[in-house]
Order: structure tokens, then C-alpha cells, then sequence
């Protein structure tokens, strides 16, 4: 850190500790290397069973999450669309939920922020298609109402979820479970991300085998 461009001596930022700032950074890192260690990889790899059956069938997938898990979503929106075209296969039809900020805050002052996902999905949804949301405590109004739009829409559903579980952890098709003290926003967030990267990456691995010259 730097101050009118000189540098700031280590052990002189007022009321900052580096012994206890090395604590904490350690001790996220291996609270998170324990969440790793117990990650539900067979739930994390009927995600991606699910992704694929969508894409074969030529549907959608729809992806929701609120704050830091609105972030996930977006990044994860980027990374199913581009990434997963170096396996070949047929472009994975993704839309981010909470990326049409219009739309989002059109529904959100005229009709209620608990209706900004499932509003959309009975816009663009059919049956058929997948719904995947991303959510720590699992209890955000919105997101418990995109799961039920999706039910009534024939939409399958898949949640990223957190803490207990929350109240949607019963109402989804397929989950992937960080299970944590609640409030642990954090390393759950970190968490999520990591699975949807492995999704992704096994999604990418799936490349298409085309025959060789001879047909064999």
C-alpha cells in the first residue's frame, strides 16, 4: 500500500495487526480446503448431467443468484456460453437472470423483487429447460419463487446452496451443498465458485469424437 506514492513501512497502518491479519488469511484457507475436501462430487458431476441433457435437446439454462452469488452467476453465465465451445459440441443455451438490468429493475419497482427471476422465466422458459440457481441461505423470496415458476413451467431446477440449506434445499431436482455454520457467506461463495468451475470444465471435456477418414 502506498501513500502520495511512498511506501507505506510494514507495522505502521494504525489499528492493523499482520500477525492476526496472517491468521485470518490462513485460517479462510484452510476452513476452505475442509469444505473442498467434503465437496459432494457426485452431486457436482449430476449438475453437469443435467447441463448436458439441456444442451443436447437444444434447451435452455437459466442462471439466478442474488449479490455475491448474482456475481457467480454472471461469471458462471460467461463461462458456459464461451469456454464450454472448445468441446465441440453444440453451443450451450445459457441466459443470465440477473444480467438484463432493465428488465430486472422494471420488474423489481413495478411488480416486487421477489418476481425478478420467475417474471423472466415465464417470459422465456419452456418446459424442458433448467433452471440453475446460486444461494448461500437459500431462503431469498425470489429465488424460492423462481423455483416454484420453474415447477408449474416444466423446468427442472439445480441449486448451489449453503448453511442448512435453507428453504429451497427440498424444492430442487439436484443440489450441490456447502454445508457451513450460517452466516459463513464467504467461504461458501468461494466455494460455489469452485463447483461452477468444475462443471464447466468438465463440460468442456466433453468433446465431441468426430470418425476418422476411414470411417472407422
Amino acid at each position: 500500500m502506498t501513500i502520495t506514492g511512498e511506501p507505506v513501512p510494514a507495522g505502521s497502518m494504525p489499528g492493523v495487526d499482520r500477525p492476526d491479519l496472517m491468521g485470518l488469511a490462513a485460517a479462510y484457507v484452510a476452513d476452505l480446503q475442509v469444505i473442498l475436501e467434503r465437496l459432494d462430487l457426485d452431486a457436482v458431476l449430476r449438475v453437469v448431467e443435467r447441463i448436458r441433457a439441456v444442451r443436447d435437446a437444444g434447451g435452455t439454462v437459466f442462471v439466478a443468484g442474488n449479490g455475491g452469488s448474482a456475481a457467480t452467476a454472471s461469471h458462471w453465465v460467461n463461462d458456459l456460453s464461451k469456454a464450454t465451445l472448445r468441446s465441440g459440441r453444440r453451443p450451450i443455451r445459457v441466459i443470465g437472470l440477473v444480467d438484463n438490468v432493465s428488465w430486472v429493475t422494471a420488474i423489481a419497482n413495478d411488480d416486487g423483487f421477489d418476481r425478478v427471476f420467475a417474471d423472466q422465466l415465464a417470459n422465456l422458459a419452456r418446459p424442458g429447460d433448467l433452471l440453475a440457481v446460486i444461494t448461500a441461505s437459500g431462503n431469498s423470496p425470489n429465488i424460492l419463487r423462481a423455483v416454484a415458476a420453474a415447477r408449474t413451467l416444466g423446468v427442472d431446477t439445480v441449486g448451489f446452496i449453503g448453511f442448512d440449506g435453507g428453504a429451497v434445499r427440498d424444492q430442487l431436482d439436484e443440489r450441490v451443498w456447502i454445508r457451513t455454520p450460517k452466516g459463513e457467506y464467504g467461504l461458501v461463495e468461494s466455494a460455489h465458485s469452485i463447483a461452477c468451475d468444475i462443471v464447466t470444465t468438465c463440460l468442456i471435456g466433453d468433446r465431441s469424437v468426430e470418425p476418422d477418414a476411414t470411417g472407422a
